[in-house]
C-alpha cells in the first residue's frame, strides 16, 4: 500500500466533514476569513516542512521508495504534508459544526 493510499483514506472523512461545515456555513450566511486560513496555512505547511525535513534528514523517520510519490520538498517526502493539509481543513470545519446558533432575538 503507498502512503498516497493511506492519505486518501484519511481524506474521505475529512472532504466530508468539510462538505457538511461549508453547507452549513453558507446556510447562515457566513463567509470564510480567506486571509485568516490562508496565513494559518502557510505558518502550519512551513513548520511541518521544517519539523519533518528534520525528522526525515536524521533518520528518525524513512519512507520505502518505492511506496511513494517521488516528489519532495526537501527530503520530506509530499505524502508527509498531507496530515498537515487534513488538519488545516478538518479544524476549522469541525470548529464550524460544533458552533451554537444564537439564540433568536
Amino acid at each position: 500500500m503507498t502512503y498516497a493510499l493511506v492519505n486518501t483514506v484519511f481524506f474521505v472523512p475529512v472532504v466530508l466533514v468539510a462538505a457538511a461545515a461549508v453547507h452549513r456555513a453558507r446556510r447562515r450566511g457566513a463567509r470564510p476569513h480567506v486571509p485568516v486560513l490562508l496565513a494559518a496555512g502557510a505558518v502550519m505547511m512551513l513548520l511541518t516542512a521544517v519539523f519533518d525535513n528534520v525528522l526525515v534528514g536524521a533518520g528518525l523517520v524513512g519512507y520505502d521508495p518505492a511506496r511513494i510519490l517521488g516528489w519532495r520538498i526537501g527530503v520530506a517526502p509530499v505524502e508527509d504534508f498531507a496530515y498537515t493539509v487534513a488538519a488545516l481543513v478538518l479544524l476549522p470545519s469541525v470548529w464550524e459544526l460544533l458552533r451554537r446558533e444564537p439564540p433568536p432575538g
